[in-house]
């Protein structure tokens, strides 16, 4: 399977206005990045879990759905603040698996 990531971020854009509208969230300026830090803590916790170094029940499962909205929260954030992140990932890590073409001798 392909991940068509700006297909991904229209749909977790969706969502997210689905959800701040059920539930009465003002999303102002900086909302999307603290979000972002908040469930990277998330993940961390539980990541912490995992490895033994925590309190409390690791679930595999509940590692998986902390990642998932660390991404989707990077999603969104991206969008609020206009980066084109697959033109950014293509610049910043998958220039390096395209094929040289001048290559110093050695």
């Amino acid at each position: 399977m392909t991940l068509d990531l700006k297909a991904l971020q229209a749909d977790v854009l969706r969502i997210s206005d689905l959800y701040a509208a059920e539930h009465g969230i003002e999303r102002s300026g900086d909302w999307a990045l603290l979000k972002v830090q908040e469930e990277l803590g998330e993940l961390t916790a539980e990541h912490l879990r995992m490895s033994g170094r925590a309190r409390g029940t690791a679930d595999a499962g509940k590692l998986g759905d902390e990642a998932a909205d660390v991404l989707g929260m990077l999603l969104i954030y991206c969008d609020r603040a206009e980066i084109d992140i697959e033109a950014a990932m293509q610049r910043k890590w998958l220039h390096w698996l395209a094929p040289k073409t001048d290559v110093p001798p050695v």
